[in-house]
């Protein structure tokens, strides 16, 4: 399904998609949240990231479905629309711009902290604000230019990920010592208070942060509308992509954890920057501190891209305000970015006024606004699936694999996370503040969306029929 002329552009290749969607789900969660969850699960983290990196797979094969049958703007807030009805289609879609608003603030919060190894005496919001002024007029650039810009920074982190992979096998294959006495070896897993320090208790609380760092993932979605050839280029992303990201995550903790005690990994500043800055490699850590902060501007980059893109593909259904679907010369929905980056100068406030605070408060709203969103994809797959023949099923490119079991597995998952945030002290705020957002959201839809697509119905159906 082609867009209008006048509508977005289908500049981004396979190659950009891959990268955008490796650059929203590889970063702050990563390089800055996995300290949390090291903290809370210990080296248990492991299997939480393979339990939740299944399921979030299995998310991104429904949505991958439904986006390769009926590559649309605004992605998934259209199918639910489609499938579940208006109502479920608006609270989905201004979701998901929420959630990319609230990572986006974990994003430039991070952002402001590793600035803070290198400027220890600037206050963090200075940084917030100057990288949301650059990032917010990138994005009013040509689609392409965001995509290459997109690819060459998620590159970056990558490229980083990999070499600190390697690195660290080296320093455990040759037996390099952080400290005098220390091992730097696998049986860190387990010599340290177990591979389950904390419990089956920690396991579980570390699934908060953990869906957090997956959040993002589902951009490739949100690209559908300006993908070259959706047909092909998106089911490549979608298998390929969340499982690099998972052995990304996977490998990486396995080196934290086997070259530094568990227990040493803190959450002040990048656990990547800590580790080679103990272990006397100065220069290294500069150059990882370069690494993360590409990685922040990077998700920041895709938060923006994510969040406007829902916002103009929710105009078009008359959900938004008509603005949101102008587009500037070079096909992009400008006011919408405008709005989001605005929306992102909370985070300036945020960490004027608690700085200390922040980024475990962001970081849990985030954590129900993304599990929310991947809830919503499984139960409009489910009502696509249902709503056709058997004919149209054995007609799809893409279909979910061991239907209906794996998507039900993932939507009981999904349900687990919300009790899991309500269950424990630090994360019932954020519990409680995404159902206010979501009452908010029906209220809204029942007092200003309903009457006024109703009124747009009657005026329509008032109009005479021209005479042939």
């Amino acid at each position: 399904m082609q867009q209008p002329a006048k509508g977005l552009k289908r500049g981004l290749s396979a190659r950009h998609i891959r990268f955008m969607a490796l650059g929203s789900a590889i970063g702050t969660g990563l390089f800055y949240g996995s300290a949390s969850a090291i903290q809370m699960a210990g080296p248990a983290v492991l299997l939480a990231y393979l339990i939740g990196g299944a399921a979030v797979f299995m998310v991104m094969r429904a949505l991958g479905e439904m986006a390769v049958h009926n590559p649309v703007a605004g992605s998934f807030g259209h199918y639910a629309s489609t499938y579940l009805g208006p109502m479920a289609g608006f609270i989905l879609g201004w979701t998901y711009a929420f959630e990319m608003v609230i990572v986006g603030m974990a994003d430039v919060t991070a952002f402001g902290i590793y600035m803070g190894f290198w400027f220890p005496e600037v206050s963090r919001w200075i940084w917030v604000l100057g990288i949301v002024s650059v990032v917010g007029g990138l994005n009013l650039c040509n689609v392409k230019v965001f995509g290459e810009m997109e690819f060459w920074l998620s590159l970056l982190k990558v490229a980083a990920i990999v070499a600190m992979i390697l690195g660290g096998f080296g320093i455990m294959l040759f037996g390099i010592s952080t400290a005098p006495g220390q091992a730097t070896d696998i049986s860190n897993l387990w010599t340290q208070g177990g591979f389950m320090p904390n419990g089956v208790g920690g396991l579980i609380a570390s699934f908060a942060v953990v869906m957090f760092a997956f959040g993002g993932i589902e951009i490739i979605g949100v690209t559908a509308g300006e993908a070259k050839d959706p047909h092909r280029v998106l089911p490549k992303a979608i298998n390929a992509v969340p499982l690099r990201i998972l052995l990304f995550y996977v490998l990486t903790m396995l080196v934290l954890m086997s070259i530094f005690p568990w227990q040493q990994i803190g959450s002040q500043g990048s656990p990547f920057v800590q580790i080679f800055d103990h272990l006397g490699i100065s220069s290294a850590a500069t150059i990882l501190n370069i690494v993360v902060i590409s990685a922040a501007v990077s998700a920041i980059n895709s938060d923006i891209f994510g969040a406007g893109r829902m916002m103009y593909g929710l105009a078009q259904q008359g959900h938004a305000p008509k603005g949101f679907a102008r587009l500037s010369r070079n096909g992009v929905p400008w006011l919408t970015v405008i709005v989001m980056s605005c929306a992102l100068l909370l985070g300036v406030l945020l960490n004027y006024l608690i700085p200390e605070n922040v980024f475990l408060l962001i970081a849990s709203i985030a954590t129900f606004a993304t599990v929310w969103v991947w809830l919503m994809i499984l139960f409009t797959q489910v009502a696509m699936r249902r709503s056709m023949t058997a004919e149209q099923v054995a007609q799809l490119k893409f279909p979910v694999p061991f239907w209906p079991y794996a998507p039900m597995a993932a939507i009981a998952f999904m349900l687990f996370v919300f009790g899991v945030l309500g269950y424990f002290p630090d994360t019932q705020a954020a519990l409680i503040v995404g159902v206010v957002w979501i009452v908010l959201l029906v209220l809204a839809y029942l007092t200003w969306v309903k009457p006024a697509a109703g009124q747009a119905a009657r005026v329509t159906s008032d109009q005479p029929v021209s005479q042939p």
